[in-house]
């Protein structure tokens, strides 16, 4: 094989409301963590496990920024499809670190949301359906169905 691949695919709810900030060239970016859990049980002491995980979601995606913004909030369960990206920096203690983060752009990406209109009031819009595509629609979920409010 000599091609290599950079995909992320997560399913996870948001730990806090989506940051939104504009760019210097106008456009919005949106910021939020996604948790992602998995639950098992002890085989010493059948006892309940479970261990979360933290993802930092970067929408670079003008469109999907603005959806984002306006219906997704703290709580939000979310499927989402980017590629990683680490960045380096130096700390105030001058000591290099890493951060990684899932970025989601014009293209390649993918992004869905997955509460019901009644789990999330955000979603109670006549013009929102469960789902968003930032790419063709060819997953099993619904189609993300925003008239003229979105504009993309």
């Amino acid at each position: 094989m000599t091609g290599t691949v950079n995909k992320v695919i997560l399913v996870g709810r948001l730990g806090s409301d989506p940051e939104i900030r504009v760019s210097q060239d106008g456009n919005k970016i949106a910021r939020f963590s996604v948790a992602t859990s998995e639950s098992w049980n002890d085989k010493n002491t059948n006892e309940k496990k479970e261990k979360t995980e933290w993802h930092r979601i970067v929408v670079f995606s003008k469109g999907l920024a603005q959806v984002i913004e306006n219906y997704v909030k703290k709580g939000s369960q979310v499927y989402l499809e980017g590629q990683l990206r680490t960045n380096k920096y130096t700390d105030q203690a001058g000591i290099e670190k890493f951060s990684t983060e899932v970025h989601l752009t014009n293209y390649n990406s993918e992004f869905k949301m997955l509460d019901s209109k009644s789990d999330s009031p955000a979603l109670n819009s006549p013009n929102v359906e469960n789902s968003t595509n930032n790419k063709s629609n060819n997953s099993p979920s619904e189609s993300f169905d925003i008239e003229d409010d979105v504009p993309f």
